[in-house]
Formats: C-alpha cells, structure tokens, sequence
C-alpha cells in the first residue's frame, strides 16, 4: 500500500485543486474522504457536491444506499449529562405488600414476555429493522400523538431523524430527541406533561425537536442508536467538536418543572461549545469567502490577460494578412508588367517594315507624347489604324492605356475595333495627310 504522501503526488494540479474546493463547499475534514467521493464521481466536483448536499437532506447517496444498521451518532462521551428518575418506593404497609404480592406476577410475565420475543426472532426477523418509509412513520406518530393528546404540543419535526441532525448541525441548534414507548406504563402521563404551555414554549423557541414511536422502523432504529434504558426517553444533541454528539440523557417521568430545569442545565453547560462552534463556521465562511473573492480577482485577471492576448494575437494576424496582401499586389503588379512587356514585345515584333521615304503612298507621323517626347516614323496610307496604336503601344515611353488625337479638326482616331466597326479604317480614310501630327492622350487614370 503506498504511504499517504505518495498518493498525494499521484494527484495532478487540477485534481489537487478539485480536492480543495470540494473540501471547502462540504465541510468534510477528512481529505481521504473528499477524495474517495471524487473519485466515484469520477472527478466531476458538480455531480459530487450535490450528492453530498442530498444525503445532507436525508436523500440516500447513490453510491450509498440506506443501511440497515443503527443511525451513527458519537454518544461515547464520558461527559454526557444523564438523568435517571426511578420509580417511587412503596411506601407503608400496604404499599409493600402489594408490592410483594405483585412482583412474582410481574417477574414472571416480563420474563415470558422477554422470551417469546426472543424466540420469535429466530422464526421471523423484527419487521422494524427494516425501514422503508421514516417520513411516513414520523408524520404517523405526530398524528396518533394529536388524536390522544390534541393539538397543543412542541412542534414536531417531521422529517426523518437524518434531516433533523443535518438541520440542527446546519443551524447550530439544540435537537432534542424523544423516543415514544407504546406500552410503558409511564408514558401517557409523560405525554401530558410535553403538552404543558410552559415545556411547549421552552421547547419551541430553544430547540428543534424530534420524536418517533419505537414501534416504527424509524423510531426502532433510532433507539438501537442511542440505546436508550427505560422510557420515557429523551437524549439533547448538538454539534460538538465538528461531530453530532449526545451530550444529555434524560430517562423516567418528569414533572415539567424538572424536565425544563434538566434542559437548561444541559445547554448551559455546554453553550461554550455552541458559540465556539459558531465562531469556527464563522472563520471557515470568511475564509471561504476571501478564497472565494481571490478566485474571482484571479479569474478576472485572467480573462484579462486572454483578452490582451487576443487582442495582440489579432493585431498580430491583422499586420500578417495586410503584409500578404502587399505582397499579393506587388506580385501581381509584377507579373502585369512582365505581361505588358511581354505584349508590347510582341506587337513590336508583329509591326510591318517602316516604308522608304520616297515612297509615294509614306505618311510621315510626329507623334507627341505625354511626357513631351516626339516620335517620327512613317506609314502607308492603305494600313489601318490599327498599326499606328501597336506601333505606338510597343514603345517603353507610352502609358499603359492611351489614344491618339488629332488637331485639325480635332477629333479622336478609331484606331482600336469596336462592335459598330469591327475593322478600323485606313490612314487614308481617317483623312490624314502625308505629314501629320498627332497626340497621344494618356487614359491610364481613367
């Protein structure tokens, strides 16, 4: 088996975390017990934490379902306040001897009572062991408790005697338990007395109270937990040193006055354990709290510096997308002027032979253009149009689009094919004269 600490390290930091705060939301001082609840919710600290609070409610857990066994509450401690009250002694002469005449009759009765029960356990199980409804067996004896005794008594609690601890140690408060015996003989005038206004208010307003006949699984049950002597029976718990505990034990009939008396000196004796247990939860709320608040700074903290880093991530993929459009532009405006060089290349290569100048259908063309240079060939009147503008696109010096101007009149020549005239006209039919000179107006702004 490996030592503690070795299981420790074995946790990574997100469990080690998980661990913490599931410890901090249920109070649990036991780690091997936070982690063991963990674990069997595979470490999902939502799933883990609201089935803990349902078994707080009384709610079975789902990986513990209800047992059969007595309810566990510390009830070891030495320190435990216990009231006995005996039965009065008979008192004269006929008192005792009607004493001694009764007790071989009740010798012998509880005897054979003690041992059919004993016998019968061996041929079929007590039916209250097993518990199936503890709500319905609180509300039904709170019920035959007002048809006996009215309506006017301390309030019950009627939830089971699980929820009645989980409240009581949620709230800080005394519980108060009293356990019902049926067939006791002291009972009903123990009964009478719980219905006095003045136990009814010292009760109401000091403590929860809980009650069950032990005639029902719910009561036998809890009865086999605090092991009660005698009835009628009353045990004070409260939260002591982090656990439930009985620090009272009060058994037999009491009168009222007795039975508020007990009461009081039980809580008085133990108060200090009260408010000490009150200051502890008080700690342990601030502390949860400021943990709570530097969780919360250091979570916004956090989504701060992730929105710094993708503001600076998206700045970052901004410049990176700008950047490849430059570039994209820039190759693209170089494999366009390597096009374009590549065009005028072949129109140049594609242009007829400049005519001889005594040729007699020459025009001799000045060409001005747009940065003031002047360029001179000739042509013959029967070409078209069209070679004038190639000549004039295959040189270096002219804009990328452009067309040709001419003065007098002045006019635009149709030097490229449109769709109302496909094949541009001839020198001759565009009206030049052997000795002209034209514009070349730059388009590449339009």
């Amino acid at each position: 088996m490996a030592a503690p600490g070795n299981e420790e390290e074995e946790l990574t930091q997100e469990q080690t975390e998980k661990l913490l705060q599931f410890q901090d939301l249920t109070g649990i001082d036991s780690m091997d017990q936070c982690r063991r609840t963990l674990e069997q919710h595979h470490w999902n600290i939502e799933a883990a934490v609201q089935d803990r609070l349902n078994e707080q409610e009384g709610v079975p857990s789902v990986f513990n379902p209800p047992s059969s066994r007595p309810l566990q509450v510390h009830t070891a401690d030495h320190r435990v306040y216990s009231y006995v009250v005996s039965r009065p002694q008979p008192r004269g002469l006929l008192g005792w001897s009607y004493y001694l005449i009764m007790l071989p009759f009740r010798f012998t009765y509880y005897t054979l009572l003690d041992i059919f029960r004993f016998a019968i356990r061996f041929i079929r199980p007590d039916p209250r062991s097993r518990v199936t409804d503890p709500v319905g067996d609180v509300v039904s004896f709170i019920q035959n408790f007002e048809e006996q005794y009215g309506r006017i008594h301390p309030v019950f609690y009627q939830g089971t005697y699980s929820q009645a601890l989980n409240d009581a140690k949620r709230e800080l408060r005394y519980l108060l338990v009293y356990l019902h015996g049926d067939d006791h003989q002291d009972t009903d005038e123990f009964c009478r007395t719980m219905c006095n206004p003045e136990v009814v208010n010292f009760i109401n307003t000091r403590m929860l109270f809980w009650a069950c006949s032990t005639s029902k699984p719910e009561g036998y049950r809890v009865s086999q937990a605090l092991r009660e002597n005698t009835y009628p029976f009353l045990a004070m718990i409260m939260l002591k040193e982090q656990r439930m505990t009985v620090v009272g034990r009060l058994e037999g009939l009491l009168r009222a006055e007795d039975f508020v008396n007990q009461l009081t000196f039980i809580m008085d004796a133990n108060a200090t354990y009260l408010v000490s247990e009150r200051l502890d939860r008080e700690e342990r709320n601030q502390t949860q709290v400021l943990r709570q608040q530097q969780d919360e700074a250091y979570l916004a903290s956090l989504r701060a510096d992730q929105e710094k880093e993708r503001k600076r991530k998206e700045a970052q993929e901004k410049r990176r997308r700008e950047e490849e459009d430059v570039r994209q532009q820039l190759l693209a405006e170089e494999k366009r002027q390597q096009s374009l060089q590549e065009e005028k290349e072949r129109k140049s290569e594609c242009l007829p032979p400049e005519p001889f100048p005594d040729n007699p259908d020459s025009v001799k063309i000045v060409f001005k253009l747009p940065n003031d240079t002047r360029v001179e060939r000739r042509f013959l009147f029967t070409q078209s149009l069209t070679v004038i503008y190639d000549f004039l696109f295959s040189l270096k010096e002219t804009p990328e689009k452009f067309q040709i101007v001419a003065n007098f009149p002045r006019r635009v020549l149709p030097c490229l094919p449109t769709e109302r005239e496909p094949n541009p006209p001839t020198l001759q039919q565009a009206g030049l004269s052997r000795c002209e000179v034209l514009f070349v107006q730059d388009l590449t702004d339009d």
